[in-house]
């Protein structure tokens, strides 16, 4: 099950509340409704794996291996993006680039909720400490609030 999970979260095919919610400020708020609504109206189908849904925390019904969800993504040279909006309640942001996969999931209200960093050369799934967690998420609000409002 584990190299399954390391496979998903590696290929990023798609990606997805156990700890409480970090600090963050109205803005970060606005801008994670704003992103969900862009999402919910703009946003392709797509799906959240179940092993990825249980590692991030976020529940489901029994047997249930996909989770419908509403994406977005977008490559430069050097790094992928993807904003999944999951059961209408969570926001999972996904960021690859050359040996490593952050996660991060939020909820439109409660800010952010956890923060991992997948190494797939060296298989390991490790969460963010909270400086960097609440720093790169930030960073990355900001950045799917431009795509809103392109």
């Amino acid at each position: 099950m584990r190299a399954t999970l390391l496979a998903v979260l590696a290929s990023v095919s798609i990606a997805a509340l156990a700890a409480p919610a970090m600090p963050g400020g109205p803005l970060e708020a606005t801008g994670l409704r704003s992103i969900a609504g862009w999402l919910k109206a703009k946003g392709a189908e797509g799906y959240l794996a179940a092993e990825v849904a249980d590692a991030m925390g976020i529940p489901r019904d029994t047997g249930v291996e996909l989770l419908a969800a509403r994406q977005r993504g977008f490559r430069d040279d050097e790094v992928l993006r993807i904003a999944q909006m999951v059961e209408g309640e969570y926001l999972v942001f996904v960021v690859q680039s050359a040996g490593e996969v952050y996660f991060y999931l939020s909820t439109v209200r409660g800010g952010l909720r956890r923060a991992l960093v997948s190494l797939p050369d060296r298989e390991s799934v490790t969460p963010l400490g909270t400086a960097e967690a609440e720093s790169n998420f930030r960073r990355e609000v900001l950045y799917w609030e431009g795509k809103v409002s392109q």
